[in-house]
């Protein structure tokens, strides 16, 4: 059994972050899919973790919580030669850094806006919260596709943590805000983010569950058809 349990759900765009870094280090976890639904399982859960919060890492008994420190640990410890996500000089890592937050801030939390506001039943749905995450997310895309001016990835010259950010972030957003045509470098990185490996695969594991994702009507059909998925 592998000495590392991943507690994760496929859909879950957090977890995509941490699979993808997995996949590109060469990484193998025990993964054990998270049912929070479940009451036994939210409780077991809780007392390991107490924010109830996914992905979380466990290391030889060591809970190891939050995507960006959980994808530290695993280059520093287990990562397999040659494989790394974050740069060894600092201001280049300081940057993958930087871009990892900014993409979970102000892409990732707008996003998970939209998909909470469908959760909720009709009576208490909130329209002003869905068009504050809409306007978040063009301002972010525009402040994306002026950064990328010159670049492949967001912030390093190899595939980073923050493209590791970036992929599930974007993958998602653009169910709810499709890019603008101005925005053609975004749309070039993204297309080179889901032409990448690790993301490619961690995108055509998690399909058999987009039928339950609630923004299933903006995904595009290579990623989902509902008349054969």
């Amino acid at each position: 059994m592998a000495a590392l349990t991943l507690h994760y759900h496929p859909l879950s765009s957090y977890c995509h972050k941490l699979l993808i870094a997995l996949d590109h280090l060469a990484i193998e976890v025990d993964k054990r899919l998270l049912n929070l639904g479940d009451l036994d399982e939210r409780a077991a859960f809780l007392k390991l973790w107490p924010t109830g919060k996914m992905p979380l890492l466990v290391d030889q008994g060591q809970p190891i919580p939050e995507t960006s420190i959980i994808i530290e640990h695993l280059q520093r410890h287990h990562a397999r030669p040659g494989r790394s996500l974050i740069p060894h000089d600092p201001d280049q890592a300081l940057q993958v850094r930087l871009w990892d937050r900014l993409f979970d801030l102000y892409v990732m939390t707008p996003m998970q806006a939209f998909t909470a506001d469908l959760l909720r039943p009709q009576a208490q749905r909130d329209p002003s919260s869905v068009a504050r995450a809409s306007d978040g997310l063009k301002t972010a895309y525009a402040m994306i596709d002026h950064h990328l001016e010159g670049r492949t990835w967001v912030a390093a010259n190899t595939f980073s943590m923050a493209d590791c950010a970036a992929a599930p972030s974007l993958f998602y957003a653009v169910t709810y805000v499709p890019f603008a045509p101005e925005h053609a470098r975004l749309a070039a990185y993204f297309e080179r983010l889901m032409e990448h490996s690790s993301v490619a695969r961690t995108i055509d594991d998690a399909r058999p569950y987009f039928r339950f994702y609630p923004g299933r009507a903006g995904l595009a059909k290579r990623f989902y058809d509902p008349e054969v998925d």
